[in-house]
């Protein structure tokens, strides 16, 4: 009787999101992103660091005009494997504002390791009168942008730990300008055509072209490419302690393993010795 209730139940949870996921998928317009392959994907995924340092170069090279990194310092960069003097190096390139000083004004300095990254514009008012909008932070949008993969995949993603949406999708929005809007779309004026943004009409003009950035460790330098390793890098920005949530997750599944054996044992000693 217990296993036919519980058969019940599981077949009307089944059918329950069998009916609402298409509902749900139908949330992001046009063409899923494709899915790219990630070294930090998996539930044993890793970042690779080389690719963390390109994209970072492609971010401080292109990205950086427009969009910021207000939560992360310029210490957290050797997660990325620069050394402590290469992110002194890195964070005395950007200036500073601090103060007040003993005159009560306000004076730039250069970075330290201990600051974080100065947004591209002074405020957003700013933003709004030279982009027209608020070009968004780039710290956590790599797990702030994502899209629903549907029934069954989101209860499949539970296992696999999938968390990718949010690069595949900024991967997707890099390489996914067209040159014209296809007949019978009418594109706002300063738009610009992307299969994958919602709406398709992006403020944005296309940010990377072939060769725009140099790479000293001989990678390709093409749009993919690039998408690629700035969307690692954005993922990396968002969770810098991935790789350590993982591993701790890891040792704590095998604890919980043991102590599952040794609780299971105790229980039949137990009632073995009680009959």
């Amino acid at each position: 009787m217990a296993r036919s209730v519980l058969a019940l139940v599981l077949a009307g949870s089944l059918l329950s999101l069998a009916i609402v996921a298409p509902a749900v998928s139908q949330e992001h317009e046009g063409p899923v992103p494709p899915r790219q392959k990630w070294s930090f994907s998996g539930p044993f995924g890793h970042f690779d660091r080389g690719q963390l340092q390109r994209g970072f170069k492609v971010y401080k090279e292109v990205c950086a005009v427009c969009h910021g990194l207000k939560y992360v310092a310029f210490r957290d960069l050797e997660g990325l494997g620069y050394s402590e003097g290469q992110v002194k190096a890195i964070a005395s390139e950007y200036k500073i504002q601090d103060g007040p000083n003993d005159q009560g004004e306000m004076f730039e300095r250069n970075g330290r390791p201990a600051d974080r990254f100065p947004p591209p514009w002074p405020n957003e008012n700013a933003a709004r009168s030279r982009y027209n909008g608020v070009p968004p932070d780039f710290s956590v949008l790599a797990k702030a942008r994502t899209y629903d993969r549907g029934f069954p995949w989101f209860i499949v993603d539970v296992f696999t730990q999938f968390q990718e949406q949010g690069v595949d999708y900024i991967h997707a929005l890099m390489v996914g300008y067209k040159d014209k809007a296809p007949a019978g779309f009418t594109l706002p004026a300063g738009a610009f055509y992307n299969e994958y943004f919602p709406g398709h009409a992006l403020a944005m003009p296309p940010p990377l072209s072939d060769k725009r950035v140099d790479y000293s460790d001989g990678s390709p330098t093409t749009v993919d490419q690039y998408a690629k390793d700035v969307a690692a890098f954005m993922m990396w920005a968002a969770e810098p302690h991935m790789e350590a949530r993982k591993r701790i997750g890891f040792q704590v599944m095998i604890f919980l393993l043991v102590l599952s054996g040794l609780l299971y044992f105790t229980k039949k000693k137990v009632w073995a010795a009680a009959h």
